[in-house]
């Protein structure tokens, strides 16, 4: 079972799902606000969310997840897995069924490549998130791709677990990205994370803009 790469799973017309993945400091949180204010410009309000954390559970299971010392990689899958299957059935799914645009800061992608790629729990944590997700696949994933060392430059503070690994931790993150892009181009949009921010912005928005206005293919 390839959980994937495939196309968007919820009926056309029925709301806009849009991810943004990327490895640590890689400027998803500044994009993704600037994708929002160009939204609301136009008139549309977006539900914002991310992964873990959105959801009460989620925030829970993310302070765990990002600052617990002792989470074996397998439980830490399990767990991403389960906020993934709690946010899907109470945020993601019912706003989509709203006819909302959705932006998820971070979804399964960064369980295959954190866990399954970075950890070496392979194939299974795709599987596993699939399940969790119930096979919802987004319309479009921003890949905010970087240099893990650039990154890492960029970052400030002592960062949470996650952010402490080594470099070669990140740099194996970065592989499973890039290959789930390769896997599924028509989903991906693959940016240069280290280009100026607002270049970055107008090519979400070009990438963003059809989807929005029912203009999807």
């Amino acid at each position: 079972m390839n959980a994937s790469a495939t196309s968007p799973s919820h009926p056309r017309g029925r709301g806009v799902f849009i991810c943004f993945e990327g490895g640590e400091a890689c400027g998803k949180t500044t994009q993704i606000a600037m994708l929002d204010r160009r939204l609301r410009a136009i008139g549309i309000d977006a539900v914002l969310t991310r992964e873990p954390g959105g959801t009460r559970l989620g925030a829970s299971l993310r302070r765990e997840l990002l600052h617990a010392e002792d989470v074996s990689a397998r439980a830490e899958a399990l767990l991403y897995a389960a906020d993934r299957a709690h946010h899907v059935a109470t945020v993601i799914t019912p706003a989509l069924e709203a006819g909302r645009v959705v932006i998820s800061d971070r979804y399964e992608d960064s369980s295959i490549a954190y866990q399954g790629v970075a950890r070496g729990l392979g194939q299974t944590v795709a599987e596993l998130s699939a399940w969790a997700s119930g096979g919802l696949v987004p319309d479009v994933t921003i890949l905010l791709d970087a240099d893990p060392q650039i990154a890492h430059r960029r970052r400030e503070g002592a960062g949470d677990r996650l952010e402490a690994e080594p470099l070669a931790f990140h740099q194996a993150v970065r592989r499973g990205f890039l290959d789930r892009a390769e896997q599924a181009p028509e989903r991906y949009l693959v940016l240069d994370a280290c280009a100026d921010r607002d270049s970055l912005a107008e090519a979400v928005w070009q990438r963003i803009a059809p989807l929005v206005s029912g203009e999807r293919p």
